[in-house]
Parts: structure tokens; C-alpha cells; sequence
């Protein structure tokens, strides 16, 4: 599959180009449309996806695809267990060069307004060069990508902004003490063309997205309004 523009004498040429959901658009100095990598701590580890899909908007629907590596190793995703409205298109490849290629591919598409690629370990296909052509179509689509790695090592890559993400002990359930509640993860930012690195307590609120916190205590002691924090909308 290829995607080439209209020639400009068609017809096509004269139609207008997809509208994009209001929260893919830019934010400030950081386009909600690019490239971001996040690290897992571990293969068994769920927080790298939960950080991903915090993320990601609920109004369309979102390519997603797994090499068989990752579906062998780390699962395929429980659509039952995604959040309300989530609507992905779920593709599974043989090899990591099949993500690349199903993920540029997929960036052309119009209507699409999420991407997530998981690659196993440190492919020779997922060089510099790779990486920097899925941040460019991401960037040209307006559409936020992200590359979740697991037992793999942060080489050189395009990655706008890039993250290692584990779990954090949960918050307490409101009406069991004796159940988990809501989860927290461990979020380090090691490399960003936006914002300085840091590490912060991730969670998730459904009118707020993902909230950064500092500190273990304050993802605990959460209020609203209370403590130095930082919202990121839908998008990378």
C-alpha cells in the first residue's frame, strides 16, 4: 500500500483535508501529533500501556500493532479491559520491521488519531533512520505515535520525547481497603525536545488525562488543587 498526494489538476485536489479532533492539535511548544517511545521495567509489567492509552484520545480510532515477540512474551491487549470508547484497530505482524512498516502506512490514514507499535528487544530495523520517519509522518498527520519497547535498550532514535515507565503501589480503593484502586507508575523522562527531563507519579484522570506529580507522596496524597502538578491532554 502506498499514499501518494492528489495530482493537482484532480478533482481531490480541491477537497479539504481531514479535520483533526481538537486534542491532537498542538499544545503550547509540544505538537500532540509525534513520535514517543516509552520503556518498560519489565515484560509482565502493564504500566508502560496504561501510561500510553492515558494518553491517547477516545474520539476515533487508534492503530495499534504487535510484533510476535511482544504478544508472545507481554500478551495481546484485552479489549475488555481498554477504556470506554477506546476504539483500536488491532493488527498483529511477525517481525518488528512489519510494525515499522504498518505504522507509517497507518500514519497516512485519514480519521486515525492514535498510533502504538510494541517492538521486542533492539531490532537492526529500528535504527535512526526508522524512527525518524515514523516521527516525521506522525508530525506531517498531526497524529501522536507511540513505540512501546520492552526488553530493549534506549539506543540512538528520532523519538521526540522519550520515557521509562514502571507500576507504583496503587492508591487505596475508596470503598475496599482490602482492593487495589486507582494505579500509579513511575514515569521518567530521559529525553524530551520540549521540557527538561525528570521523574515524576503518573495516574490518570478521566477529565484531566495524565497527571505528573512530584514525589512518590504526592501521587498518595492526590487532591485536587493540591501540590505542584502537571496535566498532559490526550496525545504524546
Amino acid at each position: 500500500m502506498s499514499c501518494t498526494p492528489p495530482d493537482p489538476a484532480s478533482p481531490l485536489a480541491d477537497l479539504p483535508a481531514p479535520r483533526q479532533p481538537s486534542r491532537l492539535r498542538q499544545k503550547g511548544d509540544r505538537p500532540m501529533g509525534t513520535l514517543s517511545e516509552v520503556f518498560s521495567d519489565s515484560a509482565a509489567d502493564g504500566a508502560a500501556t496504561g501510561f500510553v492509552l492515558a494518553q491517547l484520545p477516545l474520539d476515533g480510532p487508534v492503530l495499534w500493532v504487535q510484533d510476535r515477540l511482544s504478544r508472545r512474551e507481554a500478551g495481546m491487549p484485552c479489549m475488555a479491559g481498554l477504556p470506554e470508547g477506546f476504539d483500536p484497530i488491532y493488527v498483529t505482524v511477525p517481525r518488528p520491521v512489519d510494525v515499522l512498516w504498518a505504522l507509517e502506512q497507518g500514519l497516512g490514514a485519514a480519521g486515525l488519531v492514535g498510533a502504538i507499535g510494541e517492538v521486542w528487544g533492539d531490532p537492526p530495523q529500528l535504527d535512526f533512520t526508522a524512527s525518524k520517519r515514523l516521527a516525521l509522518r506522525a508530525e506531517a498527520q498531526g497524529v501522536p505515535c507511540w513505540l512501546m519497547r520492552r526488553a530493549a535498550t534506549p539506543a540512538l532514535s528520532a523519538a521526540r520525547e522519550r520515557w521509562r515507565v514502571g507500576s507504583l503501589p496503587s492508591l487505596p480503593d475508596p470503598d475496599d481497603s482490602r482492593a487495589p484502586g486507582q494505579p500509579l507508575w513511575r514515569a521518567e523522562l530521559f529525553r524530551s525536545r520540549f521540557r527538561a527531563p525528570a521523574s515524576w507519579v503518573a495516574r490518570h484522570e478521566e477529565e484531566r488525562g495524565l497527571v505528573l506529580e512530584h514525589g512518590i507522596e504526592a501521587g498518595r496524597e492526590a487532591a485536587p488543587g493540591g501540590g505542584p502538578e502537571a496535566d498532559i491532554a490526550a496525545g504524546p
